[in-house]
């Protein structure tokens, strides 16, 4: 368990890349590329939507500063992506909200391969926009 349980607790090994009273990030062990940094909140929180306002500003905060220091870091880093799987179904393997920084570059490994063969009609789009901004 991430957290307040093992990891930033100091339980078992961790190398740590930043640390404050609500934010731990540390250096993934498989990482997609060397820089890879995973950023989570040290109180134990499953889903983004339980995530507080305050925490998920100042972990999007940290998250933005660990991005411009990986890019500074000497890496190899052309790119920057961010990642966070919320739920199963988006692959959240973790089941504690954790933010991934991952140090990009040409002709790396990592492929995101999304299928933009869905086309859906301005009607279809504004309707779901508006069932969307009626639960906010």
């Amino acid at each position: 368990m991430w957290g307040q349980g093992n990891l930033a607790a100091g339980t078992i090994p961790v190398s740590v890349a930043y640390e404050d009273s609500i934010i731990f990030a540390f250096m993934d062990i498989q990482p997609i590329n060397p820089g890879h940094v995973v950023i989570i909140p040290k109180k134990h929180i499953t889903y983004l939507a339980e995530l507080d306002e305050d925490t998920g500003a100042r972990l999007f905060k940290v998250t933005m500063k660990i991005a411009k220091a990986v890019r500074n870091s000497g890496v190899r880093c052309e790119g920057v992506n961010l990642f966070l799987a919320d739920g199963e179904a988006a692959g959240q393997d973790e089941f504690h909200v954790h933010m991934h920084v991952i140090p990009r570059y040409k002709g790396d490994n990592f492929t995101i391969k999304p299928d933009y063969s869905m086309k859906p009609t301005r009607e279809d789009l504004n309707k779901l926009a508006q069932r969307i901004k009626s639960l906010l």
